[in-house]
């Protein structure tokens, strides 16, 4: 199954349903189940920005399992979306004009129990089924 590595607190914030975008400067022609894995590295600034949320924030293991449903480059009319769907977690997006890049469009998210395994970049293959988890 295909696996992304996402730093604190952005995995839980998707694990969550807060986040529904996730940001690359890469495009992703990829769509179907994904596998969110929170990586080892953690936003300093963030993590204190959504302090209110109170949420657990695992560092080092898969945490949800959702699709990738589309992937859109971020312009204007994007920017003008994203505000509108939550002006806090998209902040960063929506105030940077010369960031480009593209959001992968993450829905049917279903939290799962952690599982401890390294992450890399990209997006990776985790055999899932292997670790006994049959869904």
């Amino acid at each position: 199954m295909k696996v992304i590595t996402i730093k604190q607190p952005f995995a839980s914030l998707i694990a969550e349903g807060i986040k529904e975008y996730e940001f690359r400067t890469w495009k992703t022609n990829y769509r179907g189940p994904i596998i969110i894995h929170a990586g080892k590295g953690v936003d300093k600034k963030a993590m204190e920005k959504f302090k209110k949320y109170n949420l657990e924030y695992p560092k080092g293991c898969i945490i949800a399992k959702a699709d990738i449903t589309d992937c859109i480059s971020i312009d204007d009319n994007s920017r003008k979306m994203l505000k509108k769907k939550n002006s806090l977690v998209y902040s960063n997006i929506i105030k940077n004009n010369e960031w480009i890049g593209y959001g992968f469009k993450i829905e049917n998210i279903e939290k799962i129990e952690p599982i401890e395994v390294n992450g890399k970049l990209s997006l990776w293959n985790y055999d899932y089924k292997k670790e006994g988890k049959n869904d």
